[in-house]
């Protein structure tokens, strides 16, 4: 029987993601798991990226690498975005690596430490992006206090680090050269990192030189691509999720009949109407109304009137579709399913927030 609704996630594409840029990378792999996985289910995404040759993974806050820790994953496990205040004692009871942005952070990591339990930590440098990470005027009071901190024992410094804004190639080469004043700097207060790391998925593919020791792969993982001019079969990965459920209800309703709030649409013919047991409760945009593709017994359709809470509508015309058939709302499009770009195209969006919003409701099952 086809499930009501189900995002069903392909684990060994997880894993043949991050060989195949292991091996266009040839450094180390962070698989990014954070906002759990981006929809694709944090704990299981993580296994399938060790598998798959990943040695650290990455989460953006500390409880969601607690839970992983609890889920059983026991591999170097770092966090970098933290609430003002934050106590890293958790941090430090389950080693979890912490990125640093600012000397109160560095200062609350050691209040962490423990006799013969110094915190690890990756400090996070500002290069251009203006978000988190170590002011550049801050640089040297950081340094010296997280060198002075390591040499008595409080603090492990295990990377340095940075974001590129992927704004351009020579915007993101600005920024990794301001990285290497920074690294200079930390070298010159003997600070000898284990991984200097500032690569997310396209530079990762696209700037060779930012690749360094290692690179954090995010949406790549899940086996998107992050460029506008080449889907994920040109970059050699393959999508993780389809999204698929069963048609809820059909209806054969005349000309002019009104179709969902609104009545922004109406039919044109007689016709058939199908109704998809998703909506924007499950993550399946609104703004997409009208545009959404989607395929059913094998045949693509676009949703039309506006896309509800729990629900949308196809028109199939005269095309056969019985109450319990399947429909695939995204998945990868070399097996003929729209994919979450095109998803994301139809609702102004990226496919990263597609994959990511998919709700709690939604049950995932790894195939």
């Amino acid at each position: 029987m086809i499930p009501f609704r189900e995002a069903t996630i392909d684990l060994a594409a997880i894993s043949d993601n991050v060989r195949h840029l292991r091996r266009l990378t040839g450094v180390q792999v962070f698989g990014v798991v954070k906002a759990n996985a981006y929809g694709h289910g944090a704990a299981a995404a993580a296994v399938a990226a060790l598998a798959g040759g990943a040695t650290r993974l990455g989460v953006a806050e500390i409880p969601e690498a607690v839970e992983l820790r609890r889920q059983g994953i026991t591999a170097p496990l770092m966090a970098w975005l933290h609430a003002p205040g934050e106590s890293f004692e958790a941090a430090a009871e389950h080693g979890i690596e912490v990125g640093i942005s600012s000397f109160d952070q560095l200062e609350q990591a050691a209040r962490a430490a423990r006799v013969d339990r110094p915190v690890p930590v990756h400090l996070k440098f500002e290069t251009g992006l203006s978000r988190n990470g170590i002011a550049p005027a801050d640089w040297h009071r950081v340094l010296a206090e997280a060198a002075r901190l390591e040499r008595i024992g409080r603090l492990r410094i295990v990377g340095l680090f940075s974001h590129l804004s992927n704004t351009s190639p020579a915007h993101d080469r600005e920024a990794l050269a301001r990285f290497h004043e920074a690294v200079a700097a930390a070298e010159g207060f003997g600070i000898r990192a284990e991984v200097r790391h500032i690569a997310a998925t396209a530079a990762a593919i696209d700037l060779p030189e930012s690749r360094l020791d290692a690179v954090r792969i995010g949406i790549g993982l899940y086996g998107l691509s992050p460029f506008d001019d080449r889907t994920s079969a040109q970059l050699g990965l393959r999508p993780a999720m389809t999204l698929r459920g069963a048609v809820a209800a059909v209806r054969r309703v005349p000309i002019g009949a009104g179709v969902s709030y609104g009545y922004d649409h109406r039919t044109p013919r007689d016709t058939t109407l199908v109704l998809v047991p998703f909506g924007y409760a499950d993550g399946v945009p609104r703004s997409a109304s009208g545009r959404l593709p989607v395929v059913i017994n094998g045949r693509r359709f676009v949703n039309v009137g506006r896309i509800a809470m729990d629900q949308f509508v196809v028109d199939v015309g005269d095309t056969a579709v019985s109450v319990g058939d399947e429909v695939v709302l995204f998945g990868d499009p070399t097996l003929g399913a729209p994919s979450a770009t095109e998803w994301a195209d139809a609702a102004g969006t990226i496919n990263y927030e597609i994959v990511t919003r998919i709700g709690s409701r939604v049950p995932r099952r790894a195939s």
